[in-house]
């Protein structure tokens, strides 16, 4: 079997973002299934930072995750991962100078592109877990991130929630992020086909989203001709594994069978429960 380099895997992730098509990414989160993805067919593996929280800390996505620990997990996977994998490197870790540290250390774990977020993390006090911070710090981290990016072919995109802003402040963003020097642009929480019309006219760089399964988002080939190269619909794969997991040692105690789904089991063995409790006592988020 030929093995191809790191750097082979970015070239080539380039030029699936320069195509016509749009790809339904494929949750990695351990070298192992790095490899399932990659033998399976998928054209482009992501390892998501909520998976990573869970994966590393048994802990929800509430950025508790620090820098060394999430370039340990995506080195892991880039050690041997033969299909192109992104990662949600969350807001780079801190400011600007913190985001170029990002930048060097997921580049040397042989990723072919991290997005960052213009979200307020970790999540402030007095505040909401999905403020933003402003686009012109935004556009500080996305070019202190390009300045420290050695393999030009490693890509960088820039994520925004269309959730929190609206269409006019979202296009604003966008314009923003490319003249900064992103590479693509990732959006979350985009409504339907109608919506992503209007947002993608603004957009002159490859477009990322994540949908979470929206059933309004589900034809690839309408996404593709907005100019969507990458879509994520979750992280089905990591949460059949904690169900799995579940129920055989269930099974191995003598347990009946569970009826508790992998989302009711992450959030019972995460406790997000008390991590939402600290957040309310000691922080004031505001939800």
């Amino acid at each position: 079997m030929s093995i191809q380099s790191q750097h082979q895997l970015r070239v080539q992730f380039k030029e699936l973002m320069k195509g016509d098509k749009c790809f339904d990414a494929g949750s990695v989160f351990d070298p192992m299934s790095a490899r399932i993805a990659a033998d399976l067919g998928f054209e482009v593996g992501i390892l998501g930072g909520s998976v990573a929280a869970l994966q590393v800390l048994a802990a929800p996505d509430f950025a508790l995750v620090t820098l060394s620990e999430f370039v340990e997990q995506a080195t892991r996977i880039g050690r041997v991962a033969q299909l192109p994998v992104i990662a949600d490197a969350d807001n780079g870790y801190g400011n600007a100078l913190n985001c170029m540290r990002t930048v060097t250390e997921l580049e040397r774990s042989g990723l072919s592109m991290i997005t960052l977020e213009d979200t307020l993390l970790p999540a402030q006090y007095g505040h909401k877990s999905t403020d933003l911070i402003s686009a012109e710090e935004m556009v500080g981290k996305i070019r202190a991130a390009v300045e420290a990016r050695v393999d030009p072919d490693f890509s960088i995109f820039a994520r925004t929630n269309a959730k929190v802003l609206n269409d006019d402040l979202l296009i604003e963003r966008i314009n923003m992020y490319q003249s900064a020097g992103a590479d693509g642009i990732c959006i979350v929480g985009i409504r339907d086909v109608e919506h992503l019309e209007k947002i993608a006219a603004h957009v002159s760089v490859p477009l990322m989203l994540i949908a979470y399964g929206n059933p309004e988002l589900r034809d690839l080939d309408r996404l593709a001709s907005l100019g969507v190269r990458i879509v994520v619909n979750g992280h089905a794969a990591y949460f059949a594994s904690i169900k799995a997991t579940y129920d055989c040692l269930r099974k191995q105690r003598g347990g009946a069978d569970s009826e508790l789904s992998a989302s009711d089991l992450s959030t019972k063995y995460s406790t997000v429960d008390e991590y939402r409790a600290w957040a309310s006592e000691y922080m004031d988020v505001k939800e």
